[in-house]
């Protein structure tokens, strides 16, 4: 932490918003004018638009990730969160990831705090489902997808191998439909490898209770996408939910039960709970209210933008319209919001936020897409390769940085040369499994059986202190002692 006397600006996130709008500060400050200090649970910003064609293998995680100590220089980068804010004190309570936690003053405080998964209290869900908000989602998804593939071509249990190569996808919007094009193509492509499994084996399960999907690019792109994934052997069920889906065993509410080892979570998005401990002004969705220039209501020291804040619409037709919570906004808002925070310094009228939808571009499966490009009055409709194309090239040039711009382009150059890796590394959610086994010390319970039925057999006595070693099936210490 920064033991100078200049005032601080506190940034709380370092997502689309926390990252453009702390670049945009200290491009416009002058050389020690403030410090800017940016607080995340993770070191680096996730250009989440990708998450799917990460998932697919399309892209290399690494390259869906911004290091915010690199990109931010002239930051001070804590990785932590905040837990709570004293507005009348002007100090955040800062939760390291290792140590206690502190307090820490500030003089302008940004919330960019972002969105988290849209849950229900569905039984299962939270011990069997797969979000799609981080790139440790994405990279989870793939892996285990393959390793369903693994499964099925080994084993001869037809239960078994017809639960592995059923997947469900909960939520219609961006993330559900672009992430079940997605993998449904990764796994088309990957059955070509594997004797015993063939794309009519598997069994893909999209379900919204909305009426569409892909609501974001209009009713007729999105009636085209959806007839898309039905030609590709997708099932859709659309006006329904999922009530319960305990031992992966589903249950929708239009009847329907299914056994599934795969359940991917997309039903859309919320403001982060921990908004309520900041001592903020909430919308009764619990979004931060703000005014058009993103300043905290009755604040002049507080700004919040993204999916975490409501900002009204101006460029809407609607009244009272507020602006949605997609990338589009996000990375326009936070360069306003940063002048903004200049300006507010500096004791400057504050700008207003203003931005026409130019429009919305969405990927299902390589050479796959559709795409809502708005020129003023003007729609174009686009959908197959070109529209994929126009998807590439827009998320191509938003993402941050030039170093991942090159290296994401260079990416989807050798895809096209080269064929996509279809290797499971599931291993490495547990990668001390394999490690603790061969170290685990020998239990008194395995020397008693090795001793009573193999005395000279020192391998079987080392075979049997792994078997009843203290790691359950995923190389994780299990609770038991020994």
């Amino acid at each position: 932490m920064s033991t100078t006397e200049r005032p601080r600006i506190l940034v709380v996130g370092g997502g689309y918003v926390g990252l453009y709008a702390a670049r945009r500060i200290l491009k416009k400050m002058r050389y020690g004018e403030a410090t800017v200090t940016v607080v995340d649970p993770r070191s680096y910003m996730t250009y989440q638009p990708f998450l799917p064609e990460a998932a697919a293998g399309s892209i290399s995680p690494r390259h869906v990730v911004v290091p915010l100590r690199r990109v931010l220089p002239k930051a001070e980068v804590l990785t932590g969160r905040v837990t709570s804010i004293d507005q009348d004190r002007k100090v955040a309570n800062v939760s390291p990831l290792v140590g206690d936690a502190y307090e820490l003053p500030f003089d302008y405080l940004v919330i960019a705090m972002g969105a988290v998964s849209r849950t229900f209290p569905v039984p299962g869900l939270a011990e069997n489902g797969i979000g799609m908000k981080g790139v440790e989602e994405a990279i989870g998804l793939r892996n285990h997808v393959l390793e369903q593939l693994d499964k099925a071509d080994s084993t001869q249990d037809e239960e078994a191998r017809r639960k592995a190569l059923t997947f469900v996808f909960i939520g219609g919007g961006f993330a559900g439909a672009e992430t079940i094009g997605e993998v449904e193509d990764m796994a088309r492509d990957a059955a070509k490898y594997y004797p015993n499994v063939k794309r009519e084996d598997m069994r893909f399960v999209l379900v919204d209770a909305a009426p569409g999907i892909l609501p974001e690019v209009g009713p007729k792109l999105g009636e085209w996408g959806l007839e898309h994934l039905k030609k590709r052997g997708v099932e859709v069920y659309l006006n329904t939910s999922m009530e319960s889906c305990v031992d992966g065993h589903v249950v929708l509410k239009n009847g329907l039960e299914v056994d599934s080892s795969t359940i991917v979570w997309t039903a859309g998005v919320k403001p982060n709970p921990v908004l309520s401990r900041f001592g903020l002004p909430l919308g009764p969705k619990g979004h931060v209210d703000v005014d058009a220039s993103m300043q905290v209501k009755g604040m002049d020291y507080a700004w919040a933008a993204g999916d975490n804040a409501q900002v009204p619409d101006l460029a809407s037709d609607k009244e009272g319209a507020f602006c949605p919570p997609n990338a589009q906004h996000a990375l326009r808002q936070a360069k306003v919001l940063g002048d903004n925070v200049i300006s507010g310094m500096r004791g400057f009228p504050q700008g207003k936020y203003k931005h026409a939808n130019k429009g919305a571009v969405a990927g299902l499966g390589l050479h796959k897409g559709v795409a809502m490009i708005v020129f003023g009055k003007t729609r174009i409709k686009l959908r197959g390769r070109l529209a994929w194309y126009f998807h590439r090239a827009y998320h191509g040039m938003a993402v941050p940085t030039w170093n991942r711009k090159i290296r994401v382009f260079a990416d989807w150059t050798l895809g096209m040369f080269l064929k996509r890796e279809v290797v499971s590394l599931g291993a490495m959610e547990h990668p001390r499994g394999e490690f603790y086994e061969a170290a685990a010390p020998v239990t008194a319970a395995a020397l008693g059986k090795s001793t009573a039925s193999a005395p000279a057999d020192n391998s079987k006595a080392t075979a049997d202190s792994r078997a009843d070693s203290p790691v359950d099936g995923k190389g994780e210490k299990a609770t038991a002692s020994s």
